[in-house]
This record gives C-alpha cells, structure tokens and sequence, in this order.
C-alpha cells in the first residue's frame, strides 16, 4: 500500500517536473534574442535558484563531507551542462528541435547500461532506439543537407549527453537505498548541485559583463512585449527550483527508467508552448519524426534491461548488485524487488 501510494507521488511529481521544466526554453529565448548572451541566462537561472536553494544547503550540509563525488558530478552535469548546453541550443536552433535532440537521452542510457554497467538490453530497447534515431533524422530533415544550424544540432546532443548524468546520479540515493546505507536527500543534493553549477559558470559565463540593464526592459514573445524580470523569475522558480526538486523526488519514487519515460511530455509542452507563445512551427515531417521520437524513448526507458547472474561493473574498482527487472511489461514485480521498494518507501516516510 505505501509503495503504491510512493509511486502514484512519484508520478504526479514526474509530470509536475516535465511541465516546469517544458516552460524554460520558451521564457529564456526571448532574454536571448533581447541581446542577453545565452551563458548570462543560464548563469541567472542557475545562480539565482542556488541563492532559493541556500537554506536547504545548510540544512543538508553534511552531504558536502559525505557524497562530494555525487554533488559535484550533479552540479557539473545536471546542472551546469544540460542548461548550458540546451540553450546555447535554443539561441541557433527552434526550442521544440533542441528538446527532441536532447531525448535521444534515453538511448545513451541505454549505452551506459549496456557498455559501462555490462548489462544485456531487450531488444525491444535496441527497437527503441532505432525509432529514436529515425525520428530525430526527421526533425532535423537530414534529406535537405541539415538545414539547422550544425553547431546548434551538436549543443543539442551535448545536452543529451549531460541529461544521461542527470538521471543516473538521480538514482544514486536509490541504489544506496537498496544496498542498506541511507541515501542522500535529493532536495539536498539539488541544492549543493545549484550551488557548484552557478560557481562554475560564473567562471565560463563571466556575468559581471552582462549588461544588466536589459532585466529593466521588456522582451519580445510572439508579437507581445513581457516584462524580463517576470521571465526571469518564471526561470528561476517554476522552470529550475520546482522543476528540479520535483523532478529528482520523482526519481527516487519511480526509477530513472520510468520519470525518464513521463519526462518525455517536456518536449510535447515545450514544442506546444514554442508553437503558440513564440510561433515556432514544425513542419508535418518534423512532428511525426518528433513523435517516433517519443515512442523510441517511451520503448527505449520502458523496456527493463535482463537480470544479470552476479554482480555488474559500475565502475573501476566497484561493483553494484543488478536490479532485479519486471517480470514483464505489466507483469508483476519479484519479491526482492518489492521488498527494497518497501524499505526505500519506509525511509523516505523517516525522512
């Protein structure tokens, strides 16, 4: 019962971070094409929601002596990264176009499981990926010779690259969970991630030459002039402090496979949004490759890699004990599976 009602959490949280996070690329283009450089946005967003987030940092301050590897690798990746990343995307690139490049994620965890975890996949993961790679050869209508902007195609990948980090570190505490030891608190870990990313960036985005006059003005958005500061703190709160807390609980409650899957509905708001707030079309190849997109991620996250025998490499000099799958799409669940469910249920309802 309590599992269940973890889960059903898990998935509201899981769809209250797809629509948080769908809204930045449309809130942070019109910054970006007012004159703000694209690193200035991404270092507000970030540093202004690590300043919201200080208060849960001191709290959880112990995180910084026990899981330095884990908070540095979420502020560099999940944080730093994907936003740097995504929108130097959005400012060479359509925001709908960025995001679906970026879910070609999915298949690059598909990789890691399979590569760095040396974990068999299903083969209807390996169908999911070849949908994924198909659709985004769509989106991007690599018939006309790549007619987006190449460097906006490649930052668009690096985000994908760094969303893989985002979600693998998210499970962390849930690995931890199942091994026995407590895990770290994930509002904790967003706050020290906040933290490293915005002090890294502050070193490659160098806002003391922002010109921060332009956060008085207003920012054009399809026709309509919105005031700056109102997109900013749209980014800050909704887009990044709610996003990313809500999104990384629901981790925790689900899996990464499973908030990977309802995670995809951010590149159907987002495209939605960028349609209607910022009159960004795609063409009718463009939606039905952004939808084989989808489902190839939707196959891709769902599909449960196959048990393993023993132990599996997570990395050198360290080995983790594999994660019991589902019996089957619907099936139920293996006793030692629901089990650590219970007992990862158990310790969040501590916490």
């Amino acid at each position: 019962m309590q599992a269940s009602q973890g889960r059903s959490a898990g998935l509201g949280l899981a769809l209250a971070s797809a629509f948080a996070f769908g809204g930045s690329g449309v809130a942070a283009k019109p910054l970006i094409e007012a004159g703000l450089d694209p690193l200035h946005v991404v270092w507000l967003r970030v540093a202004g929601a690590a300043l919201v987030m200080l208060p849960v940092a001191w709290r959880h301050r112990a995180l910084v002596r026990n899981r330095p590897v884990l908070l540095v690798g979420f502020g560099l990746l999940a944080v730093a990264g994907v936003q740097a990343c995504y929108f130097a995307a959005i400012s060479r690139i359509p925001v709908g176009v960025a995001l679906l490049v970026e879910y070609l994620a999915p298949a690059l965890v598909l990789g890691w499981v399979r590569f760095v975890q040396r974990r068999p996949v299903t083969r209807a993961a390996a169908v999911g990926v070849v949908l994924a790679v198909g659709g985004l050869s769509c989106v991007v209508e690599v018939w006309s010779g790549l007619s987006f902007d190449a460097v906006g195609l490649l930052l668009a990948l690096g985000a994908a690259c760094c969303q893989v980090g985002y979600f693998v570190l998210s499970d962390q505490g849930s690995q931890d969970g199942a091994a026995g030891a407590e895990p770290p608190h994930p509002v904790g870990v967003i706050a020290y991630g906040l933290l490293i990313g915005a002090v890294v960036l502050t070193v490659i985005a160098r806002p003391w030459g922002m010109d921060w006059s332009l956060l008085g003005g207003s920012a054009d958005m399809n026709g309509t002039d919105v005031p700056a500061w109102l997109l900013l703190v749209w980014i800050v709160l909704l887009a990044t402090v709610i996003a990313y807390v809500t999104g990384v609980i629901s981790v925790r409650l689900l899996s990464p496979a499973v908030a990977g899957v309802v995670a995809c509905l951010e590149a159907v708001i987002a495209t939605v949004l960028a349609w209607v707030l910022l009159g960004e079309h795609l063409s009718a190849p463009q939606l039905i490759g952004g939808c084989l997109v989808l489902i190839g991620a939707f196959i891709a996250q769902s599909s449960t890699p196959k048990a393993s025998s023993g132990p599996v490499a997570s990395g050198p000099g360290e080995a983790v004990r594999a994660e019991v799958p589902d019996e089957g799409p619907g099936g139920a669940r293996t006793a030692d599976r629901a089990a650590a469910e219970a007992e990862l249920s158990a310790e969040r309802a501590a916490t």
